[in-house]
């Protein structure tokens, strides 16, 4: 018997981990989408004059690269932050599982 419980055991803390490094890792993507949201925000708001230096610089750079940068994109960027609120929702499910099946074992063994 202690040969199954070191499996589940393993099992649960391997999704414990798993949930935790999703939850992480989607909030570092909902932090730095909404970051380049932000600072895209910020730059739309200068004086006419550096943005239209700006969409031109942009313009140039869009035309060597043939694609836009993903980091300048917007629809990208909420994209990325709705992405990553799904991966958060699906870890803390995860963690919510392995919650569920430690208490399920400690009242079975209990």
């Amino acid at each position: 018997m202690s040969g199954i419980s070191g499996v589940n055991s393993n099992n649960i803390n391997s999704a414990i981990l798993s949930g935790q490094f999703g939850l992480q890792n989607a909030n570092n993507g909902i932090t730095q989408a909404a970051s380049n949201i932000a600072q895209q925000t910020t730059n739309a708001e200068r004086d006419p004059q550096a943005v239209l230096a700006n969409a031109v610089t942009q313009s140039l750079q869009n035309v060597r690269n043939i694609l836009p940068s993903s980091q300048d994109d917007v629809t990208t960027n909420l994209l990325s932050l709705k992405i990553n609120s799904i991966n958060a929702q699906a870890s803390a499910k995860v963690l919510d599982v392995a919650n569920d099946t430690i208490g399920t074992i400690i009242d079975t063994l209990v």
